[in-house]
């Protein structure tokens, strides 16, 4: 896939207001600090997200059009160690309900940090969208960040734990904004699934 354009549309907390047009959506969310900005920008080769050294920063649901064909979806991150219940509760409404009614949503892109051990939080969070039967992929990040023997037996691990709970697991993709690995896969990945949506209605 060629991105030709990007373009915010609009940021909300409220799945309601989205866009309403049936657009099909990509949404990427992760623990904070995997590097979400940094991938979103590196997709569309263009700054498109807000990366800031202070994690956490996304804290509403932002709507990027691409080509006039689909949406990317940059939603907040999980997993803030330094917010206050209150905020961490208000955070997890508004993930879980952009999730739970989103209609357009074709796939939710999770964001792994290929540096760490499987984490629980992140686990808990694809074991709860199985449960609800949401389709996602998982993106593993920043595996530039260590050799490639130890990135491999990184992700090894972690599918060798989700195989643990899951019979079939799912769509991963190695990535790493720096060098924009994985850049490629990811794109064509969706465009794939895109005229897989087409063609069924046409």
């Amino acid at each position: 896939m060629i991105i030709k354009s990007a373009e915010f549309v609009i940021s909300n907390t409220n799945p309601k207001k989205c866009p309403q047009d049936g657009k099909p959506e990509y949404a990427f969310i992760g623990r904070s600090n995997v590097g979400k900005s940094s991938l979103i920008n590196m997709l569309c080769r263009k700054k498109l997200a807000m990366t800031s050294a202070t994690p956490g920063k996304t804290l509403l649901i932002n709507h990027f059009i691409i080509n006039n064909e689909w949406y990317l979806v940059d939603l907040p991150g999980y997993g803030y160690a330094q917010r206050s219940k209150k905020a961490v509760e208000k955070i997890t409404k508004i993930i879980e309900s952009y999730i739970l009614e989103r209609e357009s949503l074709i796939n939710l892109f999770v964001l792994v940090d290929s540096r760490l051990e499987p984490q629980k939080i992140d686990l808990e969070f694809i074991e709860w969208l199985g449960e609800n039967g949401i389709p996602f992929s998982i993106v593993f990040t920043k595996t530039d960040k260590n050799s490639k023997g130890k990135t491999k037996s990184n992700i090894s691990n972690y599918m060798k734990k989700l195989s643990e709970q899951w019979e079939e697991l799912p769509v991963y993709f190695e990535t790493s904004s720096e060098n924009s690995t994985g850049r490629d896969e990811l794109l064509n990945y969706i465009e794939e699934i895109n005229k897989n949506i087409k063609n069924k209605n046409e």
